[in-house]
């Protein structure tokens, strides 16, 4: 590999780092399930994959710009713009790229699809500009997360199920809340102020798992699994909740996540 090939495989793997990756990953191979389960075709379901991933991509370089101040001030070190391994120029030309590559995806999906993404992708960048540090800081991923499976639906050609968008809302609020939680003391330091923050480390755990829990219920009675997968899928719910109530440390963080992942996996196999 030539040193100026090395440079941009360099430059690259750092850009994705401050894009937020692991749930940027996550959210685009959710959304690629979503399509396969709902049906579409396979180039209609990488046309969804794609626009997700740009949108995902927009929003955490998008976070990182915003809070690369906040960032250095708490020292972190695994923020590549707080610790200058970045331009800031360069996350911000990549971050424009990646909305003009969400916008022209997003439509290609369909006209009212494609708004509906853009509705997604909108909350969340609300959320990194001004809704992260109030009380409403639970209300972008209420909304993004219901409408991702409804941005699925729809460039499918079919009515998204209300069931699924609820089920979703409730997921992204438990993930808000269960995402924060790590991150309160240097939040506090900074003065970021969102629902978790004011409820509080334990309180938080425990809403998520309330939330993660009617999510969980809603699917599977709604789901048209079997009678056997719908009860093991309970009983495991039910297992890990009472290891979130019940549990000490990072126990609840851990059993909560638990229950977040088998939401996933019900509202992509229902």
């Amino acid at each position: 590999m030539s040193a100026a090939a090395g440079t941009v495989a360099g430059t690259t793997a750092i850009l994705l780092r401050a894009a937020h990756a692991g749930p940027a990953l996550a959210v685009t191979v959710l959304s690629a399930l979503l399509a396969l389960s709902a049906g579409l075709s396979p180039g209609r379901a990488a046309l969804v994959t794609a626009a997700v991933l740009a949108g995902q991509l927009s929003v955490g370089w998008s976070n990182d710009l915003r809070d690369r101040v906040r960032d250095a001030a708490v020292g972190r070190s695994d923020k590549p713009l707080a610790t200058g391994a970045l331009a800031v120029a360069t996350v911000q030309r990549a971050c424009g790229a990646a909305v003009v590559a969400t916008v022209v995806l997003s439509f290609a999906c369909g006209p009212v699809a494609g708004l509906v993404h853009l509705g997604c992708v909108a909350s969340a960048w609300a959320y990194n500009l001004w809704l992260k540090a109030t009380v409403l800081s639970w209300l972008p991923y209420a909304v993004s997360f219901g409408g991702l499976p409804a941005f699925v639906h729809l460039a499918g050609g079919s009515r998204p199920p209300a069931v699924v968008v609820a089920g979703g809302a409730l997921l992204g609020v438990g993930a808000h809340l269960l995402n924060v939680v790590p991150d309160l003391a240097d939040d506090a330091a900074t003065g970021v102020r969102g629902l978790p923050h004011r409820l509080g480390a334990r309180r938080s755990t425990l809403l998520a798992v309330a939330l993660l829990v009617a999510g969980s219920v809603l699917l599977l009675v709604t789901s048209s699994m079997g009678l056997a997968s719908t009860v093991a899928g309970g009983v495991l719910v039910a297992v890990l909740a009472g290891l979130a109530l019940l549990g000490r440390g990072r126990a609840p963080f851990y059993s909560a996540v638990g229950i977040a992942l088998t939401d996933v996996v019900v509202l992509v196999v229902r």
